[in-house]
């Protein structure tokens, strides 16, 4: 069993920054897949990035957004600039152990003017 607490998000002004934290209750392996995810109202929870062995981004977030992970924490970041209306959502924390999904809650990101 893994948990995942997400923290860092809050509210910030288009072509701001903010960056979110998650960590894991125990340790997790480099080549185990964490990411993030999120969820805007009225939409489907989409992929924003995800690191194994090497990052993946979501399209939208490309070169916007960077994912690192320091594994002597148990911890995967999310660095996001330039964060535009669009941005705004629930952004959740996912592990992949062993075959299993793990979630966090989730932490609100609002962009606004």
């Amino acid at each position: 069993q893994v948990q995942l607490v997400e923290s860092g998000g809050g509210v910030v002004q288009p072509g701001g920054s903010l960056r979110l934290s998650c960590v894991a209750s125990r340790s997790i392996d480099s080549r185990d897949v964490m990411g993030w995810h999120r969820q805007a109202p009225g939409k489907q929870r989409e992929l924003v990035a995800s690191i194994g062995r090497w990052p993946i981004y979501g399209d939208s977030v490309e070169g916007r957004f960077t994912i690192f992970r320091d594994s002597a924490k148990n911890a995967v970041y999310l660095q996001m600039n330039s964060l535009t209306f669009e941005d705004t959502a629930v952004y959740f924390c996912q592990a992949t152990v062993g075959s299993v999904d793990y979630w966090g809650q989730g932490t609100q990101v609002t962009v606004s003017s």
